[in-house]
């Protein structure tokens, strides 16, 4: 009996052993899937760069030893439902976790897929600020989100004083949400407007033609382009055609066109040509000796024909997002978890449908490795990988770039902690945080047309909508402002003074005249001015007096009439005469004055001949003495002793 316990512990304890070493047995391999669009900008890049990462992944002894990693690739084609079909074609060969795709719109299909099948979705290109954490818990991305880069895009408008500008951009989730973001962050910084011109997605010459169109009848010329790549730069190349590159314009691009410029080869190089002056943004990738040598190698890689475009800072982010995938892989194992994966009860009660989703299966491993995946930390190509609450890459910020004489040019750069800055923002870590207007600097830009004055920004309005100015018609002072008779043209004092102004304005300024007033009599100045509060008028000219009440609702220019204190008298005869100095008073009135002077004569001498001497002697020399005294009187104080009071 003893004997026979014992063997049964034996067996037992083999029993346990061979099961603790089948669980704990690594796997040979672990399949990882990619969706994204084989032949895009973003796509060629990412594709040679994703097999990069893998050949380095399975090379490297240190990571994932005795696994090998495979990459299961699938072509989205720019399209959320071909992306959605091949997304669950790949997951059914029981992937680990989802890489890509470079489309917002197809990350919010592929995203609702992760979610129900718990596979961790790792982008490093969907921008888009409206994928959240919150709605997608499986979505993480290696690459900042719209919302991030808008800021910057939205303290470069702001650090040149523009307050209104004109968004062209894509319809879809990516161009509608980043734009979205961007007016966000220009009203926080107190812009008046935003002016969202949309594109369709597949978008062609005519729409372009009829955007720009549109746009030339708004007062702003400050444009932001938000739109997927584009080789042929057919925006701007339009731009161009309409004459919409001149020194008037201000051109600024997200970093899609930094994606777009930076994948040509050198002998595509004269295309820029159409992008002389234009502003962008680049993700600000830190200078290290292990991205020195990927591009080294990536030249090397050109040469051998196995990749025809050059590299971008996208295709960089797909080679760290692979690697970010195998570190959460590696300590996934290491853990002693194993990758397995359960059927869904619910999926299981769809297979009477003809889509066949029962043989999909949940990953049960799902949330520890999207908790590794949100716990990586690492040096990879594009600088340290971690990331914050948001499931955002931290990243350092944004390069400004400058297109010049078809040289892409850095002119500063801008990082969350410092702004602006002509130095990177790794070199300012550790400093005292700088982000103030006094010390926000960028470098020379070289803006459309070749200056390096920063244009304007704005302009009046075209033709089409000229300003509508208030005339009144007027019965009595025609001098000042009126109809010609036997024409439609409006003359006068006030008409001539608005002419002349309008010559100091360095910008033609459309308007037509209205006449308010029927000219039979004179209008109601109240009732103009409130026109123009009520915006019937952009403005009024004329003889307006300006009045406490009226300075209420509307802003005057200077007076450029002034009066003072004047006497008013009808002239009736312009002929000069020696006795013009008669004219102000009438005969009668000058009877009444000559009555007065000989009455004042009069009893002064009554009053003073007896007591005083000065006004006694022989009968002229009393006459003098009298009248004298009575007309200096009209002059000024008497000096004439008085003795009677």
């Amino acid at each position: 009996m003893k004997n026979l316990g014992f063997s049964w512990f034996f067996c037992l304890m083999i029993w346990v052993t061979l099961n603790c070493l089948v669980g704990c047995q690594k796997p040979g391999a672990v399949h990882v899937g990619a969706v994204f669009t084989f032949d895009s900008v973003i796509g060629r890049v990412a594709k040679a760069a994703m097999k990069a990462a893998i050949s380095d992944i399975n090379a490297t002894p240190t990571i994932l030893n005795g696994t090998r990693l495979n990459l299961i690739e699938a072509d989205a084609n720019c399209n959320a439902f071909l992306g959605s079909i091949e997304a669950y074609q790949v997951i059914e060969k029981e992937v680990v976790a989802f890489i890509g795709p470079q489309s917002s719109s197809i990350a919010h299909m592929i995203s609702e897929i992760a979610n129900g099948l718990q596979v961790p979705l790792v982008s490093y290109a969907a921008t888009d600020p409206s994928l959240s954490a919150k709605q997608f818990p499986f979505f993480v991305r290696t690459v900042q989100s719209d919302s991030y880069q808008m800021n910057a895009m939205a303290s470069l408008v702001d650090f040149y004083g523009w307050k209104e500008v004109i968004a062209i951009y894509v319809d879809n989730d990516y161009g509608r949400n980043g734009i979205s973001a961007l007016n966000d962050e220009l009203n926080r910084r107190m812009a008046n407007a935003v002016y969202k011109l949309p594109l369709p997605v597949r978008f062609t010459q005519h729409d372009i033609v009829a955007v720009l169109n549109q746009s030339r009848l708004l007062g702003p010329r400050v444009y932001i382009v938000h739109v997927d790549p584009d080789p042929g730069l057919r925006i701007f190349a339009t731009a161009e055609k309409l004459q919409m590159m001149s020194s008037n314009y201000v051109w600024f691009a997200t970093d899609w066109l930094s994606a777009t410029i930076d994948s040509f080869a050198s002998m595509n190089r004269t295309a820029l040509s159409v992008l002389q002056g234009v502003v962008g943004l680049r993700q600000h990738i830190p200078e290290s000796n292990q991205m020195k040598d990927f591009i080294s190698r990536w030249r090397k890689m050109q040469q051998q024909g196995l990749v025809k475009s050059e590299l971008n800072t996208y295709g960089l982010c797909a080679y760290d997002t692979v690697w970010t995938v195998a570190h959460s892989i590696d300590k996934f194992i290491n853990d002693g978890n194993n990758f397995t994966f359960s059927l869904s009860v619910k999926l299981n009660d769809s297979k009477t449908t003809q889509m066949h989703l029962e043989k999909l299966k949940v990953f049960d491993g799902g949330a520890i490795l999207l908790d590794n995946i949100l716990n990586t930390s690492f040096s990879g190509l594009t600088g340290p990988v971690r990331f914050n609450s948001d499931r955002n890459i931290i990243t350092s910020g944004y390069d400004v770039i400058n297109i010049d004489k078809m040289a892409v040019h850095i002119v500063g750069f801008w990082s969350n902690t410092f702004g602006f800055s002509v130095s990177p923002p790794e070199t300012l870590q550790g400093t005292k945080n700088r982000h103030s207007e006094i010390e926000q600097k960028l470098g020379k830009v070289a803006w459309p047309g070749g200056k390096t004055k920063a244009p304007r920004g704005w302009v009046i309005a075209d033709d089409e909508h000229p300003l509508r100015i208030g005339v009144p018609y007027r019965a009595s002072f025609v001098d000042f402002v009126t109809k010609l008779n036997g024409s439609h043209k409006i003359a006068g004092y006030c008409i001539d003074v608005f002419t002349e102004a309008l010559k100091f304005v360095p910008y033609n300024v459309p308007y037509k005249f209205e006449l308010f007033g029927d000219g039979q009599s004179n209008p109601n100045y109240g009732q103009l001015v409130q026109r123009v509060a009520d915006d019937v008028f952009d403005a009024a000219v004329g003889d307006i007096a300006i009045v406490k009440n009226r300075t209420k609702v509307v802003d005057f220019s200077q007076p450029y009439i002034t009066t003072g204190l004047v006497i008013v008298a009808p002239i009736h005869n312009t002929k000069s005469s020696a006795w013009v100095f008669l004219k102000p008073f009438t005969a009668d009135m000058w009877c009444m004055t000559a009555g007065g002077f000989f009455i004042i004569a009069f009893v002064i001498w009554i009053l003073e001949h007896r007591v005083n001497d000065a006004f006694r002697g022989p009968p002229r020399r009393q006459l003098v003495t009298m009248f004298m005294f009575s007309f200096s009187t009209l002059f000024k104080t008497n000096r004439k002793e008085t003795l009677a009071h």
